[in-house]
């Protein structure tokens, strides 16, 4: 009884309205039957921020808003008022008042803060969660990795690291797909994040009052090229793509790009219930059910 009155009093108010990892998590929410509002008030505005808390009165809130650039992150470079506004002020706020009101938020933030390096080389360990960014080659990931630094200091917040999202399907902000429509990539083993898998997870951690900062990627790494080989397999098979090299890629790019294996070990110790599926495997079950998917 006590456990079905726990569950019932859930209610959600989710930032990212129109955004991709958003609707997910609002379908996510549905199905589940949960009680949730995606937010109309804009991070930024703080006062908008408060008065819409004050009216839902959420239990948890699930930050999935803030700029990534379209078509990719070389637009923050042009943007950077834009990029500070939705990616320092906006989460600062949402992070500031929930603590304020000891509510419970959950951002999907980014692990495109690191950069191989000497002590965390390719094939080598991965980063954790203590390690400092050091990736700044890009706006974004400026912005990202210093926002981190500050939201990490609220005791209610709970910081997921996501990293090249992948879904099971071909929409437009899958890491596959962008790759997919690349004349060239770069073949680079990289950690990556398979929504399907992972989000899940988010709500439950969310629901345990986790904090802290996680790095939520599947464990392992995989490459660009090995990435493409299954959507090759799976997808079309008369699929072909070129390489080329950080040097090449860098001189048609106004910013640099993040290239990383993060360490997984913290999150699955603190969620023994849920089996994560190393990369590999993963991306085995997204191309299969994607093949489903883009036939129907």
């Amino acid at each position: 009884m006590a456990a079905a009155s726990v569950a019932a009093s859930e209610s959600y108010l989710l930032f990212g309205k129109g955004g991709w990892i958003c609707g997910i998590l609002a379908e996510m929410l549905s199905q589940q039957g949960k009680s949730f509002r995606i937010a109309d008030s804009r991070m930024e505005n703080r006062e908008s921020v408060e008065r819409e808390l004050d009216e839902v009165k959420p239990t948890h809130v699930l930050n999935a808003a803030g700029v990534t650039g379209r078509p990719n992150v070389d637009w923050c470079e042009d943007n950077k008022e834009t990029t500070i506004r939705a990616n320092v002020i906006g989460a600062l706020n949402l992070a500031d008042v929930t603590f304020l009101r000891n509510i419970h938020l959950t951002v999907f933030a980014t692990g495109c803060i690191f950069s191989y390096d000497a002590a965390h080389p390719i094939g080598g360990p991965g980063f954790t969660e203590v390690d400092n960014p050091n990736f700044f080659g890009s706006f974004y990931s400026y912005t990202k990795g210093m926002v981190e630094q500050l939201t990490k200091c609220y005791a209610n917040v709970l910081i997921l690291r996501v990293r090249m999202p992948i879904s099971d399907d071909l929409c437009a902000r899958n890491f596959v797909t962008k790759i997919s429509k690349y004349e060239r990539v770069v073949d680079i083993p990289n950690s990556m994040t398979v929504l399907t898998e992972l989000l899940p997870v988010s709500l439950q951690m969310a629901k345990k009052q986790l904090t802290g900062v996680y790095n939520f990627t599947n464990p392992g790494a995989i490459s660009h090229n090995q990435v493409l080989a299954l959507y090759k397999k799976y997808i079309d098979p008369a699929f072909a793509w070129k390489n080329f090299s950080e040097e090449e890629q860098a001189k048609i790019l106004k910013a640099g790009r993040s290239n990383n294996t993060l360490d997984t070990t913290k999150i699955e110790r603190d969620m023994p219930e849920v089996k994560f599926n190393d990369i590999h495997t993963a991306m085995e079950g997204v191309f299969q059910r994607m093949k489903v998917n883009v036939g129907k």
